[in-house]
């Protein structure tokens, strides 16, 4: 099957359904391949009758923005734009995010504003549906003038060189494309510098965590039930009537998920003894609201950046102008993946409040949730684990967006540091992964205590299910196995981000 590239709209939904079926072939639109097409032929006869410089088609970069390059050097101007900025460092991005970016960065340049060959596309394309993923490393890119290293990366085994992985192996990017009977590519004029500017990696990673976030979301109102239940907590705080006066539209949407999840539970309805609960508990609805209201703000800034021509020049062969800007700057995503990560952290650090009261001896539960106490430990050291986590995630909120160092002599003067948000934004959802698979063991273990009364419906399910991974603790046993059953099913569970 083939699904045809959407030239007016790619959404995160479309993207997470795109993603979630593999084996589909993905192709571009007819009115696609057209701009493609008006686009490159418009560039063709500019550069064939005028002669002018234009910034990036027939000069240097950056400061070297003076410097006129002859039209018998445009190609290789454009090779040397690749391999000279071919300089990430550190880790491997993660393959997942590898094909999101092979996929924005063929829509980006589908818009018709870049000036490429329709070939160049296509090859983005193919290296997607035959799953040949670059490699590509995580540091080394500013978030301006596009994430230029990562993208050099990305685009280097297009022309034949870099590396890749395919078929569980990394190799030489010549030798897959040897395999796969395509030549290299020889970059024409401006294609490079296409290529190499643009936001596709703070795009893809921020893509990629927003498709996660939004599954843990749900989970993150399941656990709040889950653990308010197993605390013995109170209903009155999620009336409709209180976050009617105060209708933040995550704080509504909690409250009224989480008397869902409850309607059905023998817990919720006993007489209590306590005329409050603690915050952790009380306020879900204010603060799993406030994330969820960041997620959705963040997710329209995403929406329309993958939507958006973020390369430097840009051409608009109907105006007849070829404008040098700045489209490529990372600021939107830099400002929002930093309050990305701190929705992230927030959901984090409530949970972890949460695992803390249960282990606490309240409520008629057992100090640390020992089956056996004396010679057991229980539960005690995982809530210590969770704490180290949340702290890290507060060290990782320092927000990456408001620093800048100038590069280039001083042509750059104004980064976004955007990549960095990028992947500090990417190690708080890991870590928020791991605090709710330790939330989960609590709340599951507490839960076992107020048998045989019953929570929800739909939490019992989740009891259940989790359960097949990870049993009941009756003695102390090596917790890091529990801990990481935990975080495979978190990251397991649910439907399809789609």
């Amino acid at each position: 099957m083939q699904h045809n590239m959407s030239l007016p709209h790619l959404s995160l939904e479309l993207i997470g359904e795109i993603l979630s079926n593999a084996s589909e072939k993905q192709s571009l639109r007819e009115d696609s391949r057209q701009r493609i097409l008006a686009s490159r032929q418009y560039l063709e006869n500019r550069l064939a009758t005028r002669d002018e410089a234009i910034y990036g088609i027939n000069t240097g970069f950056g400061s070297l923005c003076d410097h006129q390059i002859s039209k018998a050097d445009l190609e290789q101007l454009q090779l040397n734009l690749m391999r000279s900025h071919a300089c990430g460092t550190g880790d491997e991005v993660p393959a997942e995010i590898v094909r999101i970016m092979l996929l924005l960065k063929a829509k980006s340049l589908s818009l018709g504003y870049s000036g490429v060959r329709l070939e160049t596309v296509q090859r983005l394309m193919d290296f997607y549906n035959e799953d040949v993923l670059p490699v590509v490393y995580e540091q080394g890119s500013l978030g301006a003038s596009g994430d230029l290293a990562p993208l050099a990366h990305l685009s280097l085994p297009l022309v034949g060189e870099g590396e890749v992985r395919w078929k569980g192996r990394r190799m030489p990017a010549a030798e897959a494309l040897q395999a796969l009977g395509w030549e290299p590519l020889h970059p024409a004029a401006k294609e490079g510098l296409a290529l190499l500017n643009g936001t596709q990696f703070m795009s893809a990673y921020g893509t990629y965590i927003l498709l996660r976030a939004k599954k843990l979301s749900r989970l993150a109102d399941m656990l709040g039930a889950l653990s308010l239940d197993a605390f013995d907590g109170r209903i009155e705080p999620f009336h409709h009537l209180l976050h009617a006066i105060r209708p933040h539209s995550g704080q509504v949407e909690t409250a009224q998920a989480i008397k869902e999840l409850l309607a059905d539970s023998e817990l919720i309805q006993r007489p209590k003894k306590h005329v409050q609960d603690p915050y952790s508990f009380r306020c879900m609805p204010q603060v799993h609201g406030a994330s969820k209201d960041a997620l959705a703000y963040v997710s329209q800034v995403f929406e329309r950046e993958i939507n958006s021509a973020t390369d430097n020049p840009n051409i608009f062969p109907e105006d007849d102008l070829i404008l040098s800007g700045g489209n490529f700057h990372g600021q939107p995503l830099a400002i929002t993946l930093d309050f990305l990560a701190i929705a992230l952290a927030e959901w984090g650090s409530i949970s972890e409040r949460r695992t803390y009261q249960l282990i606490s001896g309240s409520r008629e539960l057992p100090p640390f949730l020992v089956a056996n106490p004396g010679l057991n430990s229980g539960l005690m050291i995982p809530q210590y684990a969770a704490a180290g986590l949340v702290s890290q995630n507060k060290q990782l909120c320092t927000p990456a967006s408001v620093d800048t160092i100038p590069s280039s002599n001083n042509q750059e003067d104004h980064v976004s540091m955007g990549a960095n948000a990028a992947t500090k934004c990417l190690r708080v959802l890991h870590n928020l992964e791991r605090i709710f698979a330790i939330e989960l063991l609590t709340a599951s273990q507490a839960l076992e205590f107020r048998r045989p009364a019953k929570t929800g419906g739909e939490l019992e399910t989740l009891v259940a299910a989790y359960r097949e991974v990870v049993p009941f603790v009756e003695e102390d046993r090596f917790m890091y196995a529990d801990i990481d059953a935990g975080v495979g099913f978190v990251k397991a569970w649910g439907p399809n981000p789609s």
